[in-house]
């Protein structure tokens, strides 16, 4: 396997917490402890424009299959709606009042996922906007969001250091999982739910079976926090990136490590924590605190 630099896009004055790509190809958003939401091209690799201002950090942006619209989920608590028809924001989703930390989507119920520093997750419709529905998951807070392929379960990562299994037809708990010491920062079901991994602050990622819960594998992954998980589309390899400013490549059918990007590697990587993945294709584009994003070509 062979990772090689293609690219840096610079211009974000602080940290860099999240990115997505559009549902438009070859454009990514980006967001972090700025001032706005930033829109980059992925054909010239540069600048295009900032969305839109945001008056607190972005932690979470999510684009949803089919929907013209896109979500930042704010430190303050507030989910904006950006419409990309008429190009503006077009609502403020206000239910939490705490950090919202990630936002999924659930095509088949057209259903939005809001995790937040408040315990809860808040559901709500894509079609109006309305909140349907607010689950009490923890004491603390729900970190990370993790939706089955099937779109059958969906597992939130929790601050209690716990991973909950929820069932999406009713949103009724069906399983807690018990394993890591500290928060739960990451959680990605492979492309086939056989498996749930999942990450924490206590550096270690865990191997579960969507089947029987059991705990398949844990491995020691990286030395500080494991920030995000991420699988390749098609591939059978996911990556995992860490506060410890290392990428990591791993078999999604045997859990091996296949490749270690990071300075101690020979890379001209990130100097600080790495906090956010996304493949584009075959590429792997990556953002940090230090305020840079970086695209890797990955040849498999």
């Amino acid at each position: 396997m062979i990772a090689e630099k293609i690219a840096e896009l610079t211009g974000h004055g602080n940290p860099i917490f999240t990115l997505e790509l559009s549902q438009k190809p070859g454009i990514l958003f980006t967001g972090g402890n700025d001032k706005g939401l930033v829109e980059w091209s992925l054909k010239t690799n540069a600048f295009i424009k900032v969305m839109f201002l945001v008056n607190a950090s972005i932690y979470a942006i999510h684009c949803p299959a089919g929907y013209p619209l896109m979500f930042a989920g704010l430190r303050s608590g507030q989910v904006l709606v950006f419409d990309f028809i008429q190009q503006k924001v077009i609502k403020s989703l206000n239910y939490h009042l705490k950090p919202v930390f990630d936002i999924k989507s659930v095509n088949g119920k057209k259903e939005l996922l809001i995790a937040s520093e408040d315990g809860t997750v808040s559901v709500w419709s894509l079609d109006t906007l309305d909140m349907v529905h607010s689950i009490k998951v923890s004491a603390d807070t729900v970190r990370c969001i993790g939706v089955s392929p099937d779109e059958k379960q969906v597992a939130f990562g929790c601050r209690d250091n716990v991973v909950k299994i929820y069932d999406l037809e009713d949103y009724t708990l069906v399983k807690a999982l018990h394993g890591h010491t500290m928060s739960v920062f990451a959680l990605a079901y492979s492309t086939d739910g056989r498996y749930l991994v999942s990450g924490g602050r206590d550096a270690q990622m865990k191997i579960w079976d969507t089947a029987t819960y059991q705990l398949i594998k844990n491995i020691p992954a990286h030395l500080f926090a494991v920030n995000h998980i991420l699988f390749h589309p098609s591939q059978p390899y996911f990556a995992t990136a860490s506060m410890d400013k290392s990428i990591k490549i791993w078999g999604a059918d045997d859990f091996k490590l296949y490749k270690i990007i990071s300075r101690e590697k020979g890379y001209s990587s990130h100097p600080l924590s790495i906090n956010k993945l996304a493949w584009n294709g075959d590429q792997l584009l990556s953002v940090s605190d230090d305020k840079n994003i970086f695209i890797w070509d990955i040849k498999f």
